[in-house]
């Protein structure tokens, strides 16, 4: 799993629209090379959370480290150029697009072609990044499995092979921290098995560090070193998948079974 410094670090956090208090005074931290969880009710700050995490909300208090640096207000494209990719809940994806050309869109702020160079186009230079970029892009496909679609528009395809060229988008630009928000909603179990493999391997294999947020607690439980519970904007508890779901807190606000035994309240 890596060495325990954190990658992440969440100090404080409060994040408020108008009289609304979407997150209060949320402290978190995410060691590198682990998959980390937030888990909740609907409405809990969950997606607020990760929102400040990636740089579309800015904090109304707090701050947000990331290796060691301060990102509290730094654009999300300065975000991703240190290294953090995400998905989002709503599919974004170009759809009149191929999926080749979508992943190669992840990879384009690594472009380092200045203006002249892309009008000139020379062969020494931007036409070898260029082939260089495709290479790293067909390792991505090859990697997740979607070889046989990567000439498809979108557009066309099933919803959980768009949501696995979207992650593939966002793993295109190699970022140490991947943000996936609810990754495996309205999948079949079929296709969630598919993805929980994929997340593994790119944390074990690629050795990526991730911050999920996702519903399915069957899934949370398998594949998370730890998991931190939000509800109502506030932090019930962290910690790993076994304590955490044993609380009493999580077992009254997430579960809503007072007496239920970790067992009997996941689903094997």
């Amino acid at each position: 799993m890596g060495d325990h410094a954190p990658i992440l670090q969440a100090d404080s956090v409060s994040l408020r629209f108008g009289g609304i208090r979407a997150l209060t005074d949320v402290s978190f931290s995410v060691r590198r090379g682990e998959v980390f969880s937030i888990i909740g009710p609907n409405g809990a700050g969950k997606t607020s959370m990760v929102n400040c995490v990636s740089g579309r909300y800015r904090p109304t208090e707090g701050r947000i480290l990331f290796d060691g640096q301060d990102i509290t207000r730094m654009r999300p494209s300065r975000r991703a150029a240190l290294g953090i990719g995400r998905t989002f809940q709503n599919l974004a994806l170009f759809g009149h697009m191929s999926v080749l050309d979508n992943i190669m869109v992840g990879r384009h702020h690594l472009l380092n072609s200045g203006f002249l160079r892309g009008m000139v186009y020379w062969i020494g230079g931007a036409q070898r990044e260029e082939l260089e970029h495709r290479r790293e892009v067909e390792e991505i496909i090859d990697f997740l499995e979607i070889q046989h679609i990567r000439k498809a528009q979108a557009g066309t395809l099933s919803y959980g092979l768009r949501k696995r060229v979207e992650l593939a988008r966002a793993v295109a630009l190699r970022p140490k921290l991947i943000l996936l928000d609810e990754p495996m909603a309205g999948m079949n179990l079929e296709e969630k098995e598919d993805m929980a493999r994929t997340i593994l391997d790119l944390n074990e294999e690629w050795g990526m560090t991730i911050l999920m947020i996702e519903h399915d607690m069957g899934v949370v439980m398998d594949i998370s070193h730890r998991v931190m519970v939000l509800d109502f904007g506030r932090k019930l508890v962290e910690g790993e998948p076994e304590e955490v779901m044993a609380h009493p807190d999580v077992r009254r606000a997430y579960l809503g079974e007072e007496d239920a035994t970790p067992a009997e309240a996941v689903p094997a």
